[in-house]
């Protein structure tokens, strides 16, 4: 008898334990459905966070965060390489990341990615968005122009023609054309589109950029009263002796060389490191028959500024 109680109490044991172990399988399945359910929960949450849609993009460009535009509509563009919105979002973010480096290959490599983008949403963009595209793609170039050794004057003035025929509308529009015409040597060009800024804003760079192409157009009286105005009434103490240094040479232009001699050296009591200050003086002294005084005052010139053209034809002739 002892020995069969002993089976039973052993058999019992045995399904004893077999239960527990099917409990065990059953919790362990449970946790692992669980962990699944909870791993896809977080995984989807996850992937809704960091997804990037169109009004992503457009919030980050309603705080002005330039940067994040650029890197949200650069990663939303590998999936949907030709999409329009993304495309025109990317292209004005680079340009004003471009306008804000203080390094000139940086710039330059913005200002390319904003170019090349541009020109991409050009060909598939509403026709209502086509004027915008055109002038931003004239910016960019006239940018681009001022910081390289090749010529865009050409393709910001073509873009910026485009915009304006078109209907787009922007205070500075007549202003970068007539940069860029003076670029391009258009002296008429450009005095007929900075006429045409002054009617919408006044300023005392745009007054001189006039002043500037009348001189170089040889209309001597016109470009005076510009640089008469500018130095009446400008608190820009550089400009006013850009204007004091050009009045100068209007005034050996008409061969009044003291009222000439005046203006150089009212220049060089506000900066006695005016290389064209001391350039014009020179000039005058030529005139005068005084090489030894020109050259010397020419010598400072370069002393200053050493690669001043004036200063280093007239050394390289005398």
């Amino acid at each position: 008898m002892k020995a069969n109680y002993n089976f039973k109490n052993s058999n019992y044991a045995k399904k004893k334990s077999h239960a527990l172990r099917n409990t065990l399988r059953v919790a362990l399945v449970i946790i692992a459905l669980a962990a699944i359910i909870i791993s896809s929960i977080f995984g989807i949450k996850k992937y809704q966070q960091g997804r990037i849609t169109i009004k992503t993009i457009k919030t980050a460009w309603s705080t002005y965060d330039y940067q994040k535009v650029y890197e949200l509509s650069k990663a939303f563009l590998q999936d949907n390489t030709y999409n329009n919105t993304a495309l025109t979002y990317y292209s004005y973010a680079c340009f004003f990341l471009a306008q804000a480096q203080t390094d000139t290959q940086q710039t330059q490599s913005y200002l390319d990615e904003c170019i090349n983008n541009i020109r991409i949403a050009l060909y598939d963009a509403d026709k209502s968005l086509v004027p915008q595209l055109q002038y931003m793609l004239g910016r960019a170039y006239f940018y681009k122009n001022t910081i390289t050794t090749h010529y865009y004057a050409d393709l910001a003035v073509k873009y910026l023609l485009l915009a304006k025929e078109n209907g787009y509308e922007a205070d500075d529009i007549s202003e970068y054309l007539g940069l860029s015409y003076a670029s391009l040597g258009m002296t008429m060009e450009s005095i007929a589109a900075f006429t045409g800024a002054l009617l919408i804003r006044e300023s005392d760079p745009l007054l001189l950029a006039i002043a500037e192409q009348y001189y170089k157009a040889k209309e001597l009286d016109a470009a005076e009263q510009y640089l008469f105005r500018i130095i009446k009434n400008s608190d820009n103490e550089d400009i006013k002796i850009k204007s004091e240094n050009l009045l100068g040479n209007i005034y050996i232009d008409r061969e009044k060389y003291n009222e000439a001699m005046q203006e150089f050296n009212n220049v060089l009591k506000k900066n006695e490191n005016s290389a064209d200050a001391h350039y014009g003086i020179g000039v005058i002294y030529e005139k005068q028959g005084n090489i030894v005084k020109a050259r010397s005052e020419w010598r400072k010139a370069l002393k200053i500024q050493v690669n001043h053209p004036g200063a280093l034809q007239k050394m390289s002739e005398n």
